[in-house]
């Protein structure tokens, strides 16, 4: 990592232990006409948006907080769900980390490089055609044209994305909530926090509980298998392992998350005596990060699609799917507010 990214990575680490309190610190307050001109320049591009319909439904999920909250295993929960229920399911996303800004499809085999590390996941987990491009209503389209099978999108992290004009949203929150409240850089806060929901929009919280004053859903999280890495690129299913076979054997945890914390508590409510070496959101896994001689990793799916197996010497490393369950009753009422396919 290079000296101007290191400090970046010190400078957002030290705002968000600022912003993930109740308590509003010296420094946030300090910050505070910033995150007034941030929301008033945010409100003015908003208006001078006109959102630009599909040919299909469009659900947008996505974050009114930075990264971090579990969108990612939404994203792929939601499209299992619709396709469960006889939809057949697209996804667009942004691609964060990609080497360029252009429009295209993923593929399985993609590297995190060429199409962003979380549409890759996704790709891999659910099956669905995925495009990734800045403009995401340039990526729907493109994938509509590709896939007219598809009857309806699902926008990876587009929230704020308004050009994309959508049928219903799904607002994502882990157990941190809206931290201290304010917008960016003061807080953690992409928007305001809407006072009431609108019509079409939903919050599902990823955490063990509520943790806004919003109504909304709890999603069950899990880890429940561990894979060898070159079999889980594989998708050999038969070399998957229960996560409890590694309890009593010391493993480092590595993840490369904006909120890694959550993944060592789940590995340690799970009975791992785990290490742990946080990385930076993202992480570009250029060089493997774990000291040499390190006898087992675990580490997330996110991860995972970065690490060449060829390279990783005599280190077992385990990848260790992040399986969410939406409530059926919140898949439902998203559904209920589709059109009806159009027969092929």
């Amino acid at each position: 990592m290079d000296r101007g990214a290191t400090l970046a990575a010190r400078a957002e680490a030290l705002l968000a232990r600022h912003w993930w309190t109740s308590r509003r610190s010296a420094l946030t307050q300090a910050l505070r006409p910033l995150s007034w001109l941030y929301g008033a320049l945010a409100a003015r591009r908003q208006r001078a948006i006109t959102p630009q319909k599909l040919p299909v439904p469009v659900i947008v999920v996505g974050n009114v907080v930075v990264g971090g909250a579990g969108k990612t295993p939404t994203v792929i929960a939601l499209v299992r769900a619709l396709a469960a229920a006889g939809r057949r399911p697209g996804v667009v996303s942004r691609g964060y980390g990609r080497s360029d800004d252009g429009v295209r499809a993923v593929a399985g085999d993609d590297t995190a490089r060429a199409v962003g590390d979380e549409p890759l996941v996704i790709r891999r987990r659910t099956g669905a055609p995925v495009w990734v491009g800045r403009d995401r209503v340039a990526a729907a389209r493109a994938l509509c044209a590709a896939h007219p099978e598809v009857d309806v999108i699902v926008s990876d992290d587009g929230l704020q994305h308004r050009a994309l004009a959508r049928d219903a949203e799904l607002v994502v929150f882990d157990e941190r909530g809206a931290g201290n409240g304010l917008l960016l850089p003061a807080g953690p806060l992409r928007e305001p926090l809407p006072g009431n929901l609108p019509p079409r929009m939903r919050i599902v919280y990823t955490g063990p509980a509520a943790s806004t004053a919003l109504p909304g859903s709890l999603a069950q999280r899990r880890l429940t298998t561990a894979w060898p890495l070159a079999a889980w690129r594989a998708g050999d299913a038969g070399a998957a392992q229960p996560l409890a076979a590694l309890r009593g054997r010391p493993v480092r945890a590595v993840a490369g998350l904006a909120a890694p914390e959550k993944f060592f508590a789940m590995l340690e409510a799970a009975g791992l005596a785990i290490e742990r070496q946080p990385l930076p959101d993202h992480h570009d896994y250029d060089a493997l990060p774990w000291p040499a001689g390190t006898a087992e990793v675990a580490t997330t799916e996110k991860d995972a699609v970065k690490i060449d197996p060829a390279g990783i010497g005599s280190t077992q490393v385990w990848v260790l799917p992040l399986d969410l369950a939406l409530p059926p009753a919140l898949v439902g009422e998203l559904m209920s507010w589709l059109p009806a396919p159009t027969p092929p």
